[in-house]
């Protein structure tokens, strides 16, 4: 609502008294030093209030980096403007500051660099012969081999082996990247745009030498985040400059200041190979590749992810390798691995049943496993055929010619394809919540969590209010603050169900503080949390309903100073068990011109399988959302590489192309709302799932249009004349 209404201040409206404002300097060069640096005549251009360099800035250790350090929020365990090391094109190699942003713009031309090149890595194909296995993915093993997969593909009655291309994708968010800081004393407030909050802080307190508790981030609103909205250089040097200056400073990354020094998703190149009998048993799946990586950062784009889970095959080979080139770090977007990754496999399943004159959907039912094919554990839920089923019968599967080129409209070939979509359920560690119920019936919720759009706010006060028996407009859900109980990012698909559990742990606690405050007087007297619930404002016997009494009541007779209470919990740990993972099918239909090769997406259904739905207004959104960066992903959008300079091209919205309205199609939607029985109130996370399967149904639709095709995204006319 408060978006609706302009009322929500993101971090680059925070006013501050004595603000001054920040730009960048990048560094032109792939790989080299600093010669010469010349700061005299942007010192005196007007306005001009600090240059800080490699010379002058203060002393600052290198952040805690993600999947290394448990409380890192940065994409690099670089340090950030420490010497005259160059290590990509984009790098800041100044900082410039002035009383307004146009000053800073201005004096940041001002600034002359030379620098000494050396050698770059800049080309996957030049370096893939150095190409090596990560340490891990994700914590996982790079390659996972049951059976021989090689020998099964040689052997197979029918087979594709195929080499499938993804190229690099920056993220484009409304948001601009910024941060509002200051310091008072030796204490930091930063107003950020970050999924990350309270490992910003950690990050922060640790770059800076003081305790996290002198760290103060806040973030209640990000403008889309998508995976790469967590610590990067601009938020580093804009306080280190502050510090120096003794004022505010403002950084807000230009779009091409974004796409220089902020990494998203890398290139890859995938084979997948597929053998199956004549009856569709699939013998032998083999998912292997590489990803362009640098030695400063630590996310290998899991690619292989899907095909360890989605498919029964007697033997599996899978994967990855890593090439280190000199380029910003990449980092996590939406559906990191799984949205390249079922490109590359689901592709091939549709190849497959081609070859087999099999249709996609069938193909898929006969792979369908019994339990996960690489862990050997039992699906904590897995209603994946239902989805096809569904999905198949709405949007007239049936209808499809599975010959190509047969179906026309005017100077259109249409087409349908049809890919699975998957992406696992996570609950990240780390997460508490509080809850403070007040006298006149109120609950106020307070964890350290985010808000990028998906509706964070809006689903947990209707969890809170339906724990604890109250109107949804009774409860108030706070977030986006360092100063509260510990939240867990905004990533990986796993904020909403780790909330969950950590206001459901609260709520619990709050109940037993209530029945101890309730006494011996009270029809609830001797009742533990287990065997009460939350109804009509208040707490009733669960065996016998007529046991009840309010909120109100118990905290009237309490005498409570304050009239409330309240208790916080963290949110509590389970081993998994079970292998936990979204689901879904995606249904495109395509049609592509005969004279230019344009492809226009007509229509598109999604029907997933994601457990329960708490909000069908927000999942509907965040399905939609997912599908169109899909399409996004299948049709347009490139991060163009010159590997000649290592510098990013298409660093503006002009030139990286992202879907519009005349691009997106009316999408329907359906989910099967089972909910899974392993999860808190059966919830999955539903962030990514969306674009998952998108680029493999547009391509697969794009084949039975045209009878091309294309294993090299994006789908452009150029590959189709």
């Amino acid at each position: 609502m408060l978006k609706v209404r302009g009322r929500a201040r993101f971090a680059a409206e925070v006013p501050l008294h004595d603000l001054s404002y920040a730009a960048f300097v990048h560094g032109t060069i792939a790989r080299g030093r600093i010669d010469t640096i010349d700061t005299a005549q942007a010192e005196a251009a007007p306005g001009v209030l600090l240059v800080m360099t490699y010379k002058n800035a203060p002393r600052m250790p290198a952040p805690p980096m993600m999947m290394e350090d448990a409380k890192g929020a940065s994409a690099s365990k670089l340090p950030v403007m420490q010497d005259a090391t160059i290590r990509w094109n984009g790098e800041p190699v100044a900082v410039v500051v002035a009383q307004t942003q146009e000053e800073a713009d201005a004096a940041a031309g001002l600034v002359h660099v030379t620098y000494l090149q050396e050698p770059a890595a800049t080309s996957l194909d030049l370096q893939r012969q150095k190409a090596h296995p990560p340490k891990t993915i994700l914590g996982e093993s790079p390659r996972i081999e049951i059976g021989r997969a090689e020998r099964a593909l040689a052997r197979a009655v029918h087979a594709v082996d195929e080499t499938y291309r993804t190229p690099r994708h920056n993220h484009a968010a409304i948001e601009l990247h910024a941060a509002t800081v200051s310091w008072q004393d030796d204490t930091l407030t930063v107003h950020d745009a970050t999924q990350m909050v309270n490992l910003t802080r950690s990050s922060l307190a640790a770059v800076f030498r003081i305790p996290e508790a002198k760290v103060h981030v806040l973030s209640p609103f990000v403008g889309g985040g998508f995976g790469n909205k967590g610590l990067w250089s601009h938020q580093i040097l804009a306080a280190a400059a502050s510090r120096m200056l003794g004022r505010p400073v403002r950084i807000v990354l230009s779009r091409e200041g974004v796409f220089r020094i902020t990494g998203g998703r890398t290139l890859t190149e995938q084979r997948v190979a597929l053998g199956a009998t004549e009856d569709g048993t699939l013998e032998g799946l083999i998912h292997t590749g590489i990803a362009g990586m640098t030695t400063h950062n630590n996310c290998p784009e899991q690619f292989t992810f899907p095909a360890r889970h989605l498919y029964a095959a007697k033997n599996l080979l899978l994967a990855q390798e890593v090439v280190d080139l000199d380029m910003v770090a990449n980092t996590f977007m939406r559906a990191p691995g799984e949205s390249v990754g079922t490109f590359a496999l689901e592709s091939a399943v549709d190849e497959l049943a081609v070859a087999m004159n099999l249709d996609p959907v069938e193909l898929r039912r006969r792979f369908e496993p019994r339990k996960d094919p690489t862990s050997g554990r039992a699906f904590s839920s897995r209603n994946l055929v239902e989805a096809y089923r569904r999905g198949a019968e709405r949007f007239g599967w049936g209808r499809r010619n599975p010959v190509p080129r047969s179906q026309h409209q005017g100077e259109w070939l249409v087409g349908y394809g049809v890919a699975t979509a998957t992406y696992p359920y996570y609950r990240v560690p780390g997460g508490a919540a509080s809850i403070r119920l007040t006298q006149d019936g109120r609950a106020i919720v307070r964890m350290a969590s985010h808000e990028m759009g998906m509706g964070t706010a809006t689903v947990q006060s209707q969890h809170a209010a339906e724990r604890l028996g109250l109107p949804v407009e009774a409860v108030t859900f706070e977030y986006g603050d360092s100063d509260f109980p510990s939240g867990t990012l905004a990533g990986g698909s796993s904020q909403t169900v780790s909330i969950i559990a950590a206001v459901t742990a609260a709520a619990e606690m709050l109940t037993g503080e209530l029945l101890k405050l309730a006494g011996n007087d009270s029809p609830l007297a001797g009742l533990k949390p287990a065997e009460v619930e939350g109804w009509n404002q208040g707490i009733r016997q669960r065996d016998k309903p007529e046991n009840f009494e309010s909120h109100g009541s118990i905290l009237r007779r309490a005498q409570r100073e304050d009239g409330s209470v309240e208790a916080a919990a963290p949110m509590p740990l389970k081993a998994q068990k079970y292998s936990m993972h979204s689901y879904g099918a995606q249904f495109c239909e395509a049609w592509v011109s005969k004279q230019t090769g344009e492809v226009r997406v007509k229509r598109w259904l999604g029907s997933f399988d994601t457990g329960r739905i708490i909000n069908p207004r927000t999942a509907a959104s965040q399905f939609r959302g997912g599908i169109i960066m899909g399409l996004g992903l299948a049709l347009m959008e490139e991060t163009l590489f010159d590997e000649r300079t290592g510098r990013i091209m298409s660093r503006s919205l002009a030139d990286y192309h992202v879907p519009v309205h005349l691009d997106v199609p009316e999408i329907d939607v359906l989910w099967t709302d089972v909910p899974d029985p392993h999860s808190p109130m059966g919830v999955h996370g539903i962030g990514e799932i969306g674009i998952t399967g998108v680029g493999a149904a547009v391509a697969n639709a794009v084949y039975n249009a045209t009878g091309k095709r294309i294993r090299d995204l994006p789908i452009t006319l150029d590959k189709l004349l």
